[in-house]
């Protein structure tokens, strides 16, 4: 019988997480009950929050003594971090589930996100209509919202709980007994500016037997990507679109971190990488663009979106920065520079034409990188040129079958 895992405050929140208990042992299902609250629970759970708070090394009698929140917050939260992942390996549970406010979520959502993508998480909180993205992370979890504070039993939160509970139910129960053909699986980048060089390249590889899961580069999309490479998903990477570098160094909001573009040389998984979009860096609505940028080439992308020029010297960190990742590889890696422009916008007669920019990129790439370990091409195209599209992923191909 399939096991569901629910975590969270027995003690200030037991009424709650009992009849969820008792909801999900009535659809035929065993539960496995985790208590991450500080004082005396409600009901006794499986896994006391004594267990929790030992797992990061800490007695639970020190954090009750304490009585400081935010302490016993990050306290036990590292505790389930380590402690969930043990539990699922060692076969306790198939499914998880929690419910809280600001909390209650930060408490759980750590565990949940080191847990393996495809394992059933819910997380039924107050805070899932608003930015999730500091819970999710990269992960699979699905944030349902609460509508009413997750205070009591009343007419709103028990159909809210009853939903969550059948959701969590229906995904631990059922399983897809369709095959799927396994192919090997490909990761590539894309911005709407390098969409046609993208889907030329999809094509090329699809046609060829390989599976492509496409990234849209605003962040989030980066680093799904790297979490995804680094889990061992990924056989191949057609990283053409590295435009989150630009955010990251100018300041943009679609930023994906300081690790971008480091997993697939460390796991030595073969990498053709591009300079997609590197000629902006993004903000949101106009008037949203910080006050130092004044003056600056601003292109207005649609209502919500502004684009804003990178300039010589700003190329020229980007390029350094892109040195410095791609010399961490150990082989199996291309770099692809299109000499006629690296968006779609960057092309005669397009906003973002840029000659001396791109060419200082360009220039501080082919003296940078360590041509012993990184494959440099360069092709008198642009980037979304079909020849650029095609001669990228066919290397891509070659190196994978190396």
């Amino acid at each position: 019988m399939k096991t569901i895992a629910i975590a969270g405050t027995f003690d200030t929140k037991g009424t709650e997480y009992l009849y969820l208990k008792e909801l999900i042992e009535d659809l035929g299902l065993n539960t496995l009950t985790i208590n991450t609250g500080v004082f005396e629970p409600l009901f006794k759970p499986d896994v006391s929050s004594n267990e929790v708070a030992a797992a990061a090394g800490v007695d639970i009698d020190i954090l009750v003594r304490k009585k400081d929140r935010a302490l016993a917050t990050e306290t036990l939260s590292k505790g389930m971090e380590k402690l969930v992942p043990e539990l699922y390996k060692q076969g306790k549970f198939d499914g998880i589930i929690s419910f809280g406010g600001s909390g209650g979520t930060s408490l759980v959502a750590p565990a949940m996100r080191a847990l393996p993508i495809g394992v059933p998480k819910i997380i039924v909180s107050t805070m899932a209509s608003g930015n999730t993205e500091q819970y999710i992370g990269t992960s699979d979890i699905v944030m349902m919202p609460s509508v009413v504070d997750v205070a009591g039993l009343n007419s709103i939160s028990t159909k809210i709980f009853t939903n969550a509970a059948f959701a969590i139910a229906g995904m631990v129960k059922f399983e897809n007994k369709k095959v799927i053909e396994k192919k090997p699986l490909v990761a590539a980048t894309m911005f709407g500016v390098t969409t046609p060089c993208i889907t030329t390249a999809r094509e090329h590889l699809e046609a060829r037997g390989y599976e492509v899961l496409v990234f849209h580069a605003t962040g989030i999309g980066g680093r799904s990507m790297e979490s995804l490479i680094e889990s061992g998903f990924i056989e191949g990477v057609l990283d053409l679109t590295t435009t989150e570098w630009a955010d990251e160094i100018i300041g943009g909001v679609l930023n994906a971190g300081p690790h971008r573009l480091e997993a697939a040389g460390r796991k030595q998984i073969p990498q053709v990488v591009s300079v997609g979009a590197l000629d902006m860096c993004n903000f949101g609505a106009y008037e949203s663009v910080p006050k130092k940028f004044e003056g600056r080439n601003l292109y207005k992308h649609n209502p919500t979106v502004t684009l804003m020029r990178t300039t010589i010297e700003e190329n020229e960190l980007i390029g350094k920065k892109l040195v410095e990742k791609l010399n961490l590889a150990t082989g199996n890696t291309a770099l692809f520079l299109p000499l006629r422009g690296v968006s779609a916008i960057d092309a005669p007669g397009q906003p973002f034409y840029g000659e001396e920019e791109d060419k200082m990129l360009f220039d501080t790439l082919r003296n940078g990188v360590n041509k012993e370990i990184v494959e440099v091409i360069e092709m008198d195209c642009a980037i979304n040129d079909n020849e650029f599209a095609i001669a990228a992923a066919q290397k891509l191909i070659d190196l994978m079958n190396k």
